[in-house]
């Protein structure tokens, strides 16, 4: 079975909105990004760890109604985030 979940959010780069597509299919999680409605999908150069949050975030939303969640997904990506090396601080 596959999870698809979207949102809106600003792309870190520029700004801008941008729509964000998350899927997970054959137990793999892949993350699409578009800015315009109508153009195609491209995958980000960079998912960064506000990206997993928010997965994270919609997934736990999900879980209590068993919308195609399973306590592996939440665990898979709490470990991702886990791994993610916050970026240094200046001192």
């Amino acid at each position: 079975m596959s999870v698809d979940i979207q949102w809106t959010d600003a792309d870190p780069d520029t700004g801008d909105k941008r729509f964000v597509r998350v899927e997970r299919f054959a137990g793999r999680w892949a993350f699409q990004v578009r800015f315009r409605r109508r153009e195609n999908w491209m995958t980000p150069a960079v998912v960064t760890r506000d990206m997993w949050e928010t997965l994270l975030e919609a997934l736990e939303r999900r879980a209590p109604r068993r919308e195609g969640v399973t306590d592996a997904d939440l665990a898979t990506v709490r470990k991702t985030i886990a791994a993610i090396k916050p970026p240094p601080t200046a001192e």
